[in-house]
């Protein structure tokens, strides 16, 4: 009778996670906070949108969004939410990739701010005046 209690263990935790997904679809949800670029109006937010509606890919194919990810923009904030599995990590790459192509790579960076947030932020420059003294 031990070994039949054993199992029923993993399953409330498990049942925490499931009361989650019922809420909404076991997908994820992830956000690429451009507002300090924004602001400074460098980065124009509707033509970065547009950029990831391109280039995600879905099943493989560029475009092809679907009812799968839809991408979604408040002020300077982007929404992606991804219906079934999508790797945060893939958004950073995109974004940095679209840095590049705007030649602001040098001067912004893709910075993780919690589990689901990416924000593009400023390197920080330092002037190391006081150790060249030294």
């Amino acid at each position: 009778h031990d070994s039949s209690k054993m199992p029923a263990a993993p399953k409330v935790g498990g049942g925490k996670g499931k009361a989650n997904a019922s809420k909404k679809k076991a997908g994820s949800k992830f956000v690429l906070d451009c507002t300090t670029a924004e602001t400074d109006s460098i980065l124009d937010v509707a033509a970065f949108e547009k950029y990831l509606k391109e280039r995600i890919k879905v099943a493989g194919k560029a475009g092809n969004l679907g009812d799968v990810v839809t991408i979604s923009t408040d002020k300077s904030k982007i929404t992606i939410v991804a219906e079934g599995a999508f790797s945060k990590r893939y958004l950073k790459y995109l974004a940095k990739k679209y840095l590049k192509k705007n030649q602001m790579r040098d001067f912004l960076r893709v910075v993780a701010t919690n589990k689901s947030t990416y924000e593009l932020k400023y390197f920080n420059i330092q002037e190391n005046a006081e150790d060249e003294d030294e």
